[in-house]
């Protein structure tokens, strides 16, 4: 029986459980260079010692003007790379496997001058002013994610996770409520991702997995669901992407007949749709912090990989008590073997 701690492979990534780090911004690059600092460094690789699977590291942006805020993290500069490949090598040590995600924040980026993005169209009255980008240099920013995520390789990642998901830039593209483009990027509202897909995979070994993060479902008045996106889902895996991360919203304000819900487990549902509908590994994210739950959604193969957001933040050795609570053997690092 396959169970939240059943090792998994796919391609080159080989994990010992199915405990996945969600990635969260920490907002603490405190000298705006998008350099990871000594708190990234403790962070993930605390949980490494705490037993997680796989530490997806947090939106990675391939510009700065594409950063969330001027604390986040980037892979824009070769000089971004050392404090990576620390944090890379330390979670090894710990039998982790290390991903990051790869994105651009669009007109989400709350620090730019003027944010960037597919159709002049404001997040909300509260929310910069965008431009929207020209053909040249939306071809541009195609570019500029390949060579994050060639950096991302020589870091020494074990995969790669581009962005989609959460309003960002890429969701901007395919969402039809933000993409109002009349060149080839607004006939082909998936041409931006699959083009971007198509790049990373340029520059990735090629038994290294691609994945990918959505927004399964979107919370807003005329925003699409589960249908539309299993139809996007699969041109960007015909593109190349591997396995699909699942999550829904950040396109626009929450409209209240809309609101996303809150019990466990709420995003499962789309995570079993899109795995049925393309026949591809799916993680699945959201409120899953309860050990039972986490187990019985890879028991009842609602998905491959279950991602803890909250829960690992709480606790960097949630995967460690989840094992002792599940009855499930796990390897407890020597020093803390009293402990379980």
């Amino acid at each position: 029986m396959t169970d939240l701690f059943s090792p998994y492979s796919f391609k080159s990534l080989e994990l010992k459980n199915r405990v996945v780090m969600a990635p969260m911004c920490q907002y603490s690059v405190d000298q705006k260079d998008g350099i990871a600092t000594d708190w990234h460094y403790m962070h993930y690789v605390s949980r490494a010692v705490g037993g997680t699977g796989l530490i997806i590291i947090e939106m990675t942006d391939v510009e700065p003007d594409g950063r969330i805020s001027d604390y986040d993290l980037g892979l824009w500069s070769d000089e971004q790379i050392p404090a990576l490949k620390r944090i890379v090598d330390a979670c090894h040590s710990y039998g982790a496997k290390v991903g990051i995600q790869i994105a651009h924040a669009g007109r989400k980026a709350e620090d730019a001058e003027v944010p960037v993005a597919p159709s002049a169209i404001a997040f909300d009255e509260n929310s910069k002013q965008p431009r929207a980008l020209t053909t040249d240099e939306v071809k541009g920013m195609v570019e500029k994610f390949r060579s994050a995520v060639a950096r991302a390789v020589k870091a020494g990642f074990d995969t790669i996770e581009i962005h989609g998901a959460h309003g960002y830039l890429i969701h901007q593209f395919h969402s039809p409520l933000t993409n109002k483009r009349e060149d080839e990027y607004g006939q082909d509202l998936t041409l931006f991702g699959r083009e971007i897909i198509q790049a990373a995979k340029a520059e990735m070994p090629e038994d290294m997995p691609l994945m990918m993060r959505i927004s399964a479902k979107e919370y807003v008045e005329g925003g699409y669901g589960i249908n539309e996106s299993s139809e996007f889902a699969k041109a960007y895996q015909e593109a190349g992407v591997d396995v699909f991360d699942i999550s829904s919203g950040g396109e626009g304000p929450i409209a209240a007949w809309g609101r996303p819900g809150t019990h466990a487990a709420y995003q499962v549902p789309l995570a079993k749709a899109i795995k049925e509908a393309l026949d591809v590994p799916v993680i699945a994210v959201g409120r899953l912090d309860d050990p039972k739950l986490a187990n019985a959604v890879i028991g009842n193969e609602e998905a491959d990989l279950v991602a803890v957001g909250r829960g690992l933040l709480r606790n960097p050795y949630w995967a460690l008590e989840a094992a002792s609570a599940l009855r499930k053997t796990t390897e407890v690092p020597k020093q803390y073997t009293t402990g379980f």
